[in-house]
């Protein structure tokens, strides 16, 4: 009898122990707050995409080293989609659906994006800081899209703009053939109706497989003093190699979604000179906090050379914390809507944010930047 009674008292305490455990194993798995990326990890946006990757790393590692968001560290869970549309919703699809994700973070490519926004009405999933300007995604208002950029329209309109105070008036584009290369064109041709312009050339390039044999020299005998080029990473890189190789002489001016130290990179000897759109500060402008920030948080983890993507990523990812933040402690993906579209004139570190129920923009900021010959993007 006296040994029934151990053995029973010794499963009792075997089983309360367990039962203890319970709770703990079960806080141990919410610990983490799970935040989805697809991306082109691999493809022809890499460099810029490792760029913008690096300076979100550097915050969201910043965040947990302080202990990150009422006591719960940030998880990015990052799937290649390889620059394809149709890899990027098939991963979206895997990290709401089977990885759960708060929310998605910084996919890259505007055809990309616009394939999510059934995906994301469906389960209510928030997306922070897409890596497109397109103004499809702007107007109507997506309502799980909160953007932190500015507008490709908005980069085109102003840089026509400088291009025609510096007394230029015969202008040509170079555009990618997809929604994204149409969003740009749509910014040129508004560009050029306010100063009452027409374009001497329009041409387009195939998305994935790009060829300049038969454009560039068109572009060329149009007699273009100003060419944009519209596209991302290592296609833009060819249309500008085989518009010098051809033997155009004008300005080049591309949008920031290649403001890269890799883009300038793979440009080599043909970078110099090129006009790349801005939509933040430099990332030596030390006037503004946000750019001290960086510099401040980059050092503490032994980085020592940031980039304009770098920029963008960084800003990105301190959206998403203070949405985070802000809908916590019981952090779920309607909470964080909410305490996002409750942000208004939020200032990332000199520059001013707002979102509402019927303007998700969040920025307006938007510059020019000329490659150096150091390679350096200079204001």
């Amino acid at each position: 009898m006296i040994h029934i009674k151990r053995r029973y008292a010794m499963v009792a305490a075997a089983t309360s122990l367990l039962l203890s455990a319970l709770p703990c194993a079960a806080q141990a798995q919410q610990q983490q707050i799970l935040i989805g990326q697809t991306v082109g990890v691999t493809g022809s946006a890499a460099a810029t995409v490792k760029e913008s990757m690096q300076g979100a790393a550097l915050y969201f590692q910043h965040v947990n080293a302080q202990g990150g968001i009422a006591g719960r560290k940030i998880e990015v869970i990052t799937l290649d989609d390889k620059f394809d549309p149709k890899l990027t919703l098939e991963n979206a699809r895997t990290l709401i659906e089977e990885k759960q994700v708060t929310a998605l973070f910084m996919p890259r490519g505007t055809p990309h994006t616009q394939d999510l926004i059934p995906l994301l009405d469906k389960h209510g999933v928030p997306l922070v800081g897409p890596s497109t300007g397109a103004m499809s995604l702007h107007q109507p208002v997506p309502k799980n899209i909160f953007h932190v950029r500015a507008t490709y329209q908005r980069e085109v309109e102003m840089a026509i703009d400088h291009m025609v105070s510096q007394g230029q008036s015969r202008f040509a584009v170079l555009h990618v053939d997809d929604a994204f290369g149409q969003d740009g064109l749509a910014g040129a041709k508004k560009g050029f109706a306010t100063h009452k312009l027409e374009p001497t050339a329009i041409e387009t390039f195939n998305r994935s497989k790009p060829d300049f044999s038969a454009s560039a020299p068109r572009i060329l005998a149009s007699k273009a003093q100003v060419t944009f080029v519209i596209g991302t990473g290592s296609a833009v890189v060819d249309g500008i190699v085989a518009l010098r190789n051809a033997g155009y002489g004008g300005q080049i001016i591309t949008l920031s979604n290649n403001a890269s130290g890799g883009f300038v990179k793979a440009l080599g000897d043909k970078a110099r000179g090129i006009i790349v759109t801005q939509v933040f500060p430099s990332e030596r402008s030390m006037a503004y906090p946000l750019i001290q920030e960086l510099q401040r948080v980059a050092k503490s983890q032994g980085v020592t050379e940031t980039s304009p993507a770098m920029v963008e990523g960084f800003a990105s990812a301190k959206v998403l914390v203070e949405g985070l933040r802000r809908a916590a402690p019981n952090i779920d993906r309607a909470r964080l809507h909410g305490a996002l579209e409750s942000m208004s004139k939020y200032d990332i570190g000199g520059l001013e944010l707002s979102y509402g129920p019927s303007d998700h923009t969040g920025m307006n900021f938007a510059d020019l930047s000329i490659i150096g010959t150091d390679g350096k993007f200079r204001r």
